[in-house]
């Protein structure tokens, strides 16, 4: 009975918990509910105000937008009104430009009845006034024509005559001018050494305990060395020196340097003396080919002939009045380039005909011929230009001249054997006359120094500032050259420079 009892309880406590609980959710759910209606409630009134807003937002957008597109529209259709304004105006102009163009037309039609009609009317008259002529002349008009003509022509060449006299009168006026401009110019253009050369070498050594050891025994080793090398040597009291005398240059330098070969190596006698002599003779033949290139390289000329260019090598060591060859072709050559350059012609041309002007005078053999001729003759054989070989060979007059180049070559080969110190002068002479230069000039008035200088081709005179003013100046400048001129001989020109400076010293102590 107990347990029944038990069961009984614990059923109706169940029961009752089960009640309890049941009210309990009843009360809490209603009340989640009432909170979510209310909660439900307030987000959806929200959510309405915000869609309001939005809406209302959205709807101002479209507004603007509807108004821009308005406003650009009412613009275009603006546009559109003038544009169609403006066409109608340039309809109604090109109807009005039609007629008149037609109105044009038609006029120009009538002119062109008009002048048609003139013309045929004027041809008649021709036509009648060429009978009329053709009836009282007794000429045709082919015959008329034909006359017409040949006094025309005889007018024309008596009207051209007129005018290449009065162009000849006029050159002949200028051109001697201009010929001394351009001579002047070139002289100015070309830097130049005064190069002389004399018929003896001295050799220099360091005791005349050598003297004996190069003269030998009885004499031996001197005439072996002259042998060998076609040099007098001449050994006097003259101390610590020997005299090498040739008329030859190449042959003095032979001897000078086989000499020094020879001093150097202390080893003095025939037989050394020969040995040496050709090793120098084969060295001199490499200088001198090495001298023909670096000249032709230093100048411009290419395409030389190998033979030409040693006989190019060979000047330095020949010399013409005593002015030394190479250096003579050097000058002509530049000379020539600048002269022809001057007058409009080609310069290398003139520059390799100028460098090749005295090849005849150094060739292998030396046949009877002159200079100008033998080289004439050597470059023809080397292939040179017609125009390069009539320039030697007629820069002495010998044969005519062919071509522009000759007379070029002609006046730089004077010019440069003409300027002052260029050739041999007695050496006393010399002196004199520029001392004669200085004195002339320091008679002057006003003069303090006088320097002549570039072998007498140039006279500075430095006047007091304090004595001769700036004006001054000219005038004794053309005083002194015009008694130069009237007192002096002397070749080529000699210019005067006249220097007037005024200085200002004081002491810093």
């Amino acid at each position: 009975m107990e347990y029944v009892f038990i069961i009984a309880a614990f059923l109706v406590g169940a029961l009752v918990t089960w009640i309890v609980l049941n009210t309990i959710l009843k009360s809490k759910s209603q009340k989640v509910l009432q909170d979510a209606e209310t909660e439900g409630a307030r987000i959806r009134s929200e959510k309405v105000r915000e869609a309001k807003q939005k809406f209302q937002e959205m709807k101002n957008e479209y507004d603007s937008q509807c108004n821009q597109r308005n406003a650009k529209m009412q613009q275009q259709e603006s546009k559109l009104k003038q544009r169609e304004m403006q066409l109608n105006q340039f309809q109604a102009e090109l109807q009005k430009g039609k007629a008149e163009t037609e109105n044009m037309r038609e006029t120009l039609n009538n002119q062109m009845d008009i002048v048609n009609s003139r013309k045929q009317e004027l041809e008649k008259l021709n036509r009648m006034a060429s009978e009329r002529l053709e009836t009282i002349s007794g000429l045709s008009a082919s015959e008329a024509k034909e006359k017409l003509i040949e006094a025309l022509k005889e007018e024309a060449k008596t009207d051209a005559m007129s005018y290449v006299n009065e162009i000849m009168e006029e050159a002949k006026m200028t051109a001697n001018k201009e010929a001394k401009r351009i001579v002047v110019q070139t002289i100015q253009r070309v830097a130049t050494e005064a190069a002389i050369e004399n018929s003896v070498t001295v050799f220099n050594i360091d005791s005349d305990e050598i003297k004996g050891r190069i003269i030998g025994r009885e004499g031996r080793n001197i005439r072996a060395l002259e042998a060998a090398t076609g040099v007098e040597i001449i050994v006097d009291d003259t101390p610590e020196a020997i005299v090498l005398s040739a008329f030859d240059p190449v042959r003095r330098e032979v001897a000078r340097l086989a000499l020094h070969q020879l001093v150097t190596d202390g080893r003095i006698h025939p037989a050394r003396i020969e040995e040496v002599v050709a090793k120098v003779k084969k060295q001199v033949e490499e200088e001198i080919i090495e001298t023909g290139k670096r000249t032709t390289i230093d100048l411009g000329v290419h395409g030389l002939h190998p033979d030409l260019v040693r006989l190019i090598g060979k000047m330095k060591y020949r010399s013409s009045y005593g002015q030394n060859l190479l250096q003579h072709a050097r000058e002509t050559a530049n000379l020539c380039a600048v002269m022809a350059s001057e007058l409009g012609l080609n310069p290398k041309k003139a520059k390799r005909a100028g460098l090749l002007h005295d090849i005849g005078k150094v060739p292998d053999d030396e046949p009877e011929l002159p200079h100008a001729i033998l080289g004439m003759k050597l470059a023809e054989k080397y292939k040179e230009k017609p125009e390069i070989c009539n320039a030697i060979g007629a820069h002495h007059d010998e044969i005519e001249m062919e071509s522009l180049l000759s007379p070029i070559v002609q006046a730089c080969d004077a010019i440069s054997g003409a300027r002052p110190g260029a050739r041999r002068e007695i050496v006393e002479a010399y002196i004199k006359r520029l001392n004669d230069l200085e004195k002339l000039a320091l008679s002057y008035p006003g003069v303090v120094k006088t320097y002549a200088i570039q072998a007498g081709r140039e006279l500075r005179v430095i006047v007091g500032a304090d004595k001769i003013d700036d004006k001054e100046i000219e005038t004794l400048s053309y005083e002194i050259a015009k008694k130069i001129q009237d007192e002096m001989t002397y070749p080529g020109q000699v210019k005067i420079t006249v220097i007037r400076e005024t200085r200002a010293v004081s002491f810093a102590k």
